[in-house]
């Protein structure tokens, strides 16, 4: 099955859901306020969506790898930033575990999906 869009990608998806929960979090009283953290941990999980959906377009599979490799880190960026948003109390041990999970799986989607486009690009027809 050949993927027609960027909205098709499993981990676009999970990136989708995973940034509208970030916004949720960070529109908390004691988040909102915090600017710095508020906007780097947004753009982070932003630029998990935006480098899926960018790569997309890629002219090869090798740059699409790059632009999907951005996301994965980006979503241990998000992970990272989840940290201190529990350590100033801005989120709850719930909102921290349920939102890192759903980070790792968004990572690992990235991962499977980068695998997938290496064996395929390797393939000879």
């Amino acid at each position: 099955m050949k993927i027609e869009s960027f909205e098709e990608i499993e981990g676009w998806v999970l990136a989708r859901e995973l940034t509208g929960i970030i916004y949720q979090l960070t529109k908390k009283s004691l988040f909102s306020k915090d600017f710095g953290l508020k906007n780097q941990i947004r753009e982070a999980s932003g630029s998990i969506m935006h480098n899926i959906a960018e790569g997309f377009d890629s002219e090869s599979n090798i740059e699409f790898i790059r632009f999907l490799r951005y996301a994965k880190r980006s979503c241990s960026e998000v992970q990272s930033q989840l940290y201190l948003a529990k350590d100033q109390g801005y989120i709850t041990s719930e909102e921290f575990d349920l939102t890192y999970k759903l980070t790792g799986k968004t990572r690992s989607k990235i991962r499977g999906f980068i695998n997938y486009l290496r064996n395929f690009e390797n393939k000879t027809v």
